[in-house]
């Protein structure tokens, strides 16, 4: 019996001096959405106010996992990259610098800081995806936008889809594209945004 006991905390020891002597595991790289259209023609201002709802995510992607495809119907997540934040809050933040860089609007909001705005805009991120399932392979980027006025009413809609190409089949040159396709559909965004509000009626 004793010498089981042996046996037994030789075998504890050695597990646990193998894990302590095991090489931690990298943290992933964590990558940002953060690029936006240059030159955006700039609008002359109007006394109009447009809140930003929180954008909303197809459920997978809504995380912090970065999706890729290598065959199709089926989607993958990378483990060792990731986004710093979800799609939806990186958009957030991107939508609102994008319109308030067009000059058009008095105030772009992003909480109901008044008691009613003008227009509201929502967006919902239906896909983005580095997908290798093509040669050269792509980052796939699609989103749906909803502009409503004062009392929620919908005033137009729109879908945007971005297919940009990869550099270089990795993940980087993904987040690469995934930033440069932003870019392209953000400012396709705020021509939607402004040619609709300009519209009489709205």
């Amino acid at each position: 019996m004793k010498c089981l006991s042996v046996v037994w905390l030789f075998v504890v020891l050695l597990s646990t001096g193998c894990a302590l002597l095991s090489p931690p595991k990298p943290e992933p790289a964590r990558a940002l959405l953060n690029k936006i259209p240059d030159n955006l023609p700039t609008e002359s201002q109007n006394n109009v106010t447009l809140l930003i709802l929180p954008p909303e995510t197809s459920a997978a992607y809504d995380t912090t996992r970065m999706a890729y495809s290598v065959r199709r119907y089926e989607i993958g997540y990378f483990r060792d990259n990731e986004w710093a934040e979800t799609p939806a809050q990186m958009l957030e933040d991107l939508l609102v610098s994008t319109l308030r860089e067009t000059g058009y609007f008095k105030a772009v909001l992003v909480s109901q800081a008044v008691d009613r705005p003008t227009y509201q805009l929502r967006a919902a991120i239906l896909e983005l995806l580095q997908d290798h399932t093509v040669n050269p392979p792509v980052l796939r980027f699609a989103l749906r936008l909803q502009l409503l006025g004062a009392s929620g009413n919908p005033l137009a809609e729109r879908d945007i889809r971005r297919d940009q190409a990869l550099d270089q089949p990795t993940p980087y040159y993904g987040v690469v594209a995934a930033n440069d396709a932003m870019a392209l559909a953000l400012r396709e965004v705020a021509q939607f945004v402004v040619e609709a509000a300009r519209k009489p009626g709205t």
